[in-house]
This record gives structure tokens, C-alpha cells and sequence, in this order.
């Protein structure tokens, strides 16, 4: 399969993209994000575009895909109203719309969290953004689209948040890790598991749960092989 990342720089888009670059049911891996990842691989190409909200000045590079992985995110703590959702939905819709349109049929799986509210009601500003564009991407015509819905994910191969807060959050809680996979397994996963079980659901073309949440993220990806 042929895919594309947006987002590999983050904690998350660092697991899926290891996890795509050993699997050998994925065939290429294009990046595209602002700044180079420094990671020379035979399956890995990137592309530098400024202006995630407008992908046309890119599309010839966007057509002929089977999935994507769209790991693209930021936090809403210290963000204004209008910058997290120009980054959650504006972002995740322009690259969505035009991967519709470059490669019809497209797998997109789309990486939100633990609590998103697709109804509207949520007091968390974060779970209504979230939620309404999970709901955008699955209206959206030639996209087959998955939602993945983790609550903790940790980083199990280096793995590094860019926001200093988190980083210090995972250092200081990582012992507790095989804990929680005995204890609470629903509530936990790995960037190795999500993405196994992300690369994993492209093969479903339509098929299974649209909503993926810890539990079922790591059914899928012990499926797959992974512990």
C-alpha cells in the first residue's frame, strides 16, 4: 500500500511512521509536513508545504494513494478558540477534501481522543471540534473513513511529544505503564500498537467499526502481532 503522514513530527506520527517503515505491507511512505524529519529510509519521501490549509499547490503528489494516516494535533490548553480549530478541523478538512479528490476510495484514519463528542453537546470546547470533524470526515464522498479514539498512548521506541509539559508527564509516569496494561487495558495503548492496528484497517475497505477506541486499537493490533 502506498500512504501519506501528516503529522510525523508529533509523538504519535513518530510511532506510525516507524511502525509503516518496518511493515512490509506498506510499500511507500510520503510525509508532508513544514519542516524536514531528517530520516533517510527507502520507503520515505517528503514534502515541505507551508499552508496546511490549502494542499492544492500538492495534489499531483497526493494522487495514486491508498491511506492516510492523519496524526496532525495540537492541544487546546493555552490555544485561542480559533487557532485549535483552525488546526483540528480546518487542517484535517482541506487535507481530507483534497486527497477525496486526488485518490478516490482513500482509507483516512484520523487520530482524535478519548472523550470527543460527535453530538454537539460536550462542555469541552476540544471534544465539539474534534467531533464535529470526525463527523465531516465521515459525510465526506470518496473517503473511507476510521476514527481512532485512544485515551493513553504511550511511546515504547523513543517517541517524543514536541510539547515540553507532556514530555515531562510521560517521563515521570512511563513506570506505570505495564501497570496499567494489567489493570486498566482498555484505557491504555502504545504508539506501536496504534500503529499496527492503523496500517492494519486499510485492508478493511469498508468494513468493521468506525470507531476505534483503546480497547479496540489493541484487539486489532495483537491481530496484527503486536503485544
Amino acid at each position: 500500500m502506498k500512504v501519506v503522514i501528516f503529522g510525523a513530527t508529533g509523538m504519535v506520527g513518530q510511532g506510525v511512521l516507524r511502525e509503516c517503515l518496518l511493515d512490509s505491507r506498506v510499500e511507500s511512505v510520503l510525509a508532508v509536513g513544514r519542516t524536514s524529519l531528517g530520516r533517510p529510509h527507502p520507503k520515505l519521501r517528503e514534502v515541505i508545504h507551508g499552508d496546511f490549509t490549502d494542499f492544492a499547490p500538492i495534489g499531483a503528489e497526493l494522487a495514486g494513494l491508498d491511506a492516510c494516516f492523519w496524526c496532525l494535533g495540537i492541544s487546546a490548553s493555552g490555544k485561542s478558540a480559533a487557532e485549535y480549530r483552525r488546526v483540528t478541523y480546518d487542517y484535517t478538512l482541506a487535507g481530507a477534501r483534497e486527497l477525496a479528490e486526488r485518490s478516490p476510495g482513500l482509507t483516512f484514519t484520523y487520530v482524535s481522543g478519548e472523550g470527543t463528542d460527535g453530538t454537539g453537546r460536550s462542555r469541552a470546547r476540544w471534544a465539539r471540534v474534534k467531533g464535529e470533524t470526525e463527523n465531516a470526515l465521515l459525510a465526506m464522498d470518496g473517503l473511507d473513513a476510521y476514527l481512532f479514539r485512544p485515551n493513553y498512548i504511550h511511546p515504547v521506541h523513543g517517541e517524543r511529544s514536541k510539547t515540553p509539559l507532556y514530555r515531562a508527564a510521560y517521563a515521570a509516569t512511563s513506570w506505570a505503564y505495564p501497570v496499567l496494561r494489567r489493570v486498566a487495558p482498555g484505557q491504555v495503548t502504545s504508539t506501536e500498537r496504534l500503529g499496527q492496528a492503523m496500517i492494519a484497517v486499510v485492508g478493511r475497505r469498508g468494513g468493521g467499526e468506525r470507531v476505534l477506541r483503546s480497547r479496540e486499537i489493541n484487539r486489532i493490533a495483537a491481530g496484527a502481532g503486536v503485544e
